[in-house]
């Protein structure tokens, strides 16, 4: 049951993740143009050391489009001959962790293999490139209501990571005792 409740729910996932992806890149005109070049291109992300105990992540690999935007190639990934055009891994082994400091902004230590062209503008939209929420948010609620929400989101992000720091300290302060 749990095996088909996964098969169910990573492709949604994966389709959701292209949406807010596209969402941010479409925000950004620069974005678009560095990829655009890229169109037919393909980028596999790999989630390495992911816990067992979990259900797998889903197949997370794309192909960017004519426009500069990222279409998700399904559940087989990329099944080129060659392989991707460019090949990500990230260290999962700990996913909280990962998604806790992603949230907090920061970016996460990645392997990369492949093309070195489509490795560099990816980088620098990984750098440069951030989700502008409290423009959605006004388009939403209003600008009343967005300037709220934003602060409570801001807050909370700063608590997040005072809690990660603190949480850091404490385990090198335990694994220092240990040795």
């Amino acid at each position: 049951m749990l095996h088909s409740l996964h098969d169910m729910l990573a492709p949604a996932v994966a389709e959701r993740l292209t949406l807010v992806i596209n969402h941010v890149l479409g925000g950004e005109p620069v974005a678009t143009e560095r990829l655009r070049p890229h169109a037919g291109r393909t980028l596999a992300l790999t989630l390495t050391g992911w816990p067992r105990l979990l259900p797998p992540p889903p197949a997370l690999a794309w192909r960017v489009t004519p426009v500069g935007l990222l279409d998700w190639c399904g559940l087989q990934g990329v099944q080129d001959v060659n392989g991707p055009d460019l090949a990500v891994q990230i260290d999962a082994a700990n996913p909280a962790l990962l998604l806790a400091r992603m949230l907090v902004g920061e970016v996460p230590q990645v392997q990369i293999d492949g093309d070195a062209q489509l490795a560099g503008d990816m980088n620098w939209l990984l750098l440069n490139v951030r989700w502008d929420v409290a423009a959605d948010l006004e388009r939403l609620f209003g600008p009343v209501v967005a300037h709220q929400l934003h602060q409570v989101g801001r807050t909370l992000a700063s608590g997040m990571r005072t809690a990660i720091r603190t949480g850091a300290e404490i385990a090198e302060r335990l694994r220092s005792r240990r040795a």
